[in-house]
């Protein structure tokens, strides 16, 4: 969705695992690194580190998975690999999986299900017939860390594989650093003294966290500077802890947010707000024991604050009970105020954020029907099966767009229709009556409702309607030499923009000339408008907003 707005091919930030996004830092050429050196050697049937095991671990979202398909990309072409990619196996049902990836037939003397030594003698079979024909054969197993004890000890034992000169299978175990303690158990100390090489993937520095960054917006498509400035990549770094996963995941919220209220460049801010969303809590709100006894101590204070409250009011009804005179002077003693303090006005409350989910069930699949809504806005009649007919018989007119943005539509600051489309199901509509940097404001029967922009985004395409009250004299399509009233109030508004003329000189009319055309292009180019010199309802209606028009605006709603 902020792919454009940034000047993006496509999105950067995704946790798939793409070898081309792949961020080399030191660390990462190390680990990949490690995991070639047990196929080094091409074109050799010797070479390479002859069999055992390669370690590879790292933590969750540190890049494993990115780099073993970069290591898949680079294997030699004498190479055969079997990838398995989901461990909870039983013993019978890895070797299976094994045979199958690397399309070893089972003789067919087998009767009934294949044994363990079924499926052994095939896969001894195939490694020697490979070996024979110079080629080496490598096992990789992912997310290792979730195999059983006795199939790890199973794949120590095709270590046993060999020839008189080499073994002939390698295995790369890749995994979280769980992996590591597995291996340091005493009953697996034969399988840890066969790892012959080990690598474990740490988190990205701060310098490395932005070099990321960038490159993956490089890969992208982004030219020029970062839009994240200097705090945000320190507090990116900061929320994520320099683990690539939760960067993509931060980073893409953060354009989102950034798109969504219509800023180029990421500020903390912003990674805040994603960060809270992304994350399930606000930045720096971890429970912890300290915070948790400090709540549990204010708590009791509180409690014990309004115990005592209620005793002294108790104690002093009890008072007024047996005094009345005390009780009269306290009735007819009036409150006193601080002069300097005068009553503060009461703030509107804004509705509070509901999951558009809940809200759209109610919203129509007619059209017509978030007119009749929004037509009170424009003090129109909300009645007639054609409200477009009823606004035209008024002199305002119903306008459509389409391929339009959040940020474009703060910026024209008018009420209108958005046309919402999910997978499945009709187009519905909703009427905007408020956006503010992370919520919009719809009203439905009357009743507003407030939800995320983010979530609104990811059904909202960019169609567009609201109601137009045209400049008198306004007809479609202005040719040059066009004057009129029209073309006066265009000179004026933009007068009060840009400081041009507002009326030509010598009691000479105004006319739409290049001149004219010329500043109508610039402002068109400045609200993100297409700069065609052409002043058609959009960019009137946006001259009517950047110079407070009559036109009814959107509601500005508290951060």
């Amino acid at each position: 969705m902020y792919a454009a707005h940034f000047g993006l091919s496509q999105d950067p930030f995704s946790i798939a695992p793409d070898p081309r996004y792949l961020f080399m830092s030191e660390r990462h050429r190390e680990a990949l690194a490690h995991l070639l050196y047990g196929v080094a050697g091409s074109g050799q049937a010797t070479g390479g580190t002859g069999g055992g095991f390669v370690l590879l671990t790292g933590d969750i979202g540190a890049g494993k998975t990115t780099i073993c398909r970069c290591f898949l990309a680079q294997i030699p072409p004498n190479c055969h690999v079997a990838y398995i990619f989901n461990p909870k196996l039983s013993v019978p049902e890895l070797l299976q999986s094994i045979c199958e990836e690397f399309h070893i037939p089972l003789s067919p003397a087998a009767a009934g299900a294949p044994s363990v030594k079924d499926y052994i003698d095939a896969l001894n079979a195939f490694l020697l017939q490979s070996h024979a024909a110079g080629q080496s054969s490598v096992l990789i197993i992912d997310e290792a860390q979730n195999l059983a004890a006795d199939v790890l000890e199973q794949l120590r034992l095709l270590t046993n594989l060999e020839t008189n000169e080499r073994k002939l299978l390698q295995i790369v175990l890749i995994g979280q650093p769980e992996l590591r303690d597995m291996l340091a158990r005493p009953e697996l100390e034969q399988l840890a003294q066969r790892v012959i090489a080990r690598f474990h993937l740490d988190a990205l520095s701060p310098a490395e966290t932005g070099q990321y960054i960038g490159h993956r917006l490089g890969v992208a498509g982004h030219a020029g500077a970062l839009p994240f400035d200097a705090k945000a990549l320190q507090r990116i770094h900061q929320l994520t802890r320099g683990v690539p996963r939760r960067i993509n995941l931060l980073c893409g919220r953060a354009l989102l947010g950034a798109w969504a209220t219509g800023i180029n460049r990421v500020n903390h801010k912003v990674v805040n707000k994603a960060a809270a969303e992304v994350f399930g809590a606000e930045p720096g709100q971890a429970s912890s024991p300290t915070r948790r006894r400090t709540a549990y101590a204010l708590a009791g204070l509180a409690l014990v604050a309004t115990l005592s409250g209620f005793l002294l009011w108790s104690a002093y009804q009890e008072r007024l009970a047996t005094n009345p005179t005390a009780a009269s002077v306290a009735q007819a003693a009036p409150a006193r105020t601080p002069a300097s303090s005068p009553p503060a006005p009461i703030a509107p409350l804004a509705p509070p954020i509901e999951n558009l989910q809940r809200v759209w069930p109610e919203l129509p699949a007619d059209i017509n029907s978030a007119w009749r809504e929004l037509a009170p806005d424009w003090k129109l009649p909300a009645r007639g099966a054609d409200p477009c007919q009823t606004a035209d018989a008024q002199g305002v007119q119903c306008y459509r767009a389409s391929k339009l943005t959040l940020p474009l539509l703060r910026q024209l600051d008018r009420p209108g229709i958005l046309t919402l489309q999910a997978a499945r199901g009709p187009a519905v509509h909703a009427v905007l009556v408020g956006q503010s940097d992370q919520t919009a404001t719809l009203r439905l029967q009357g009743r507003l409702h407030r939800v995320r922009l983010v979530e609104l985004a990811q059904f909202w395409h960019g169609d567009f309607a609201t109601y137009w009250q045209a400049p008198p004299g306004y007809e479609a399509g202005l040719r040059d030499g066009s004057t009129g009233k029209a073309i006066d109030w265009l000179g004026t508004r933009l007068s009060l923009l840009d400081g041009g003329p507002a009326a030509a000189g010598a009691g000479a009319p105004l006319t739409l000339d290049a001149a004219l055309r010329a500043r109508v292009r610039a402002f068109q180019r400045a609200r993100g408008i297409a700069p065609d010199g052409q002043p058609g309802p959009m960019t009137f209606m946006q001259i009517d907003s950047a110079t407070q028009g009559q036109a009814p605006r959107l509601l500005t709603e508290p951060q």
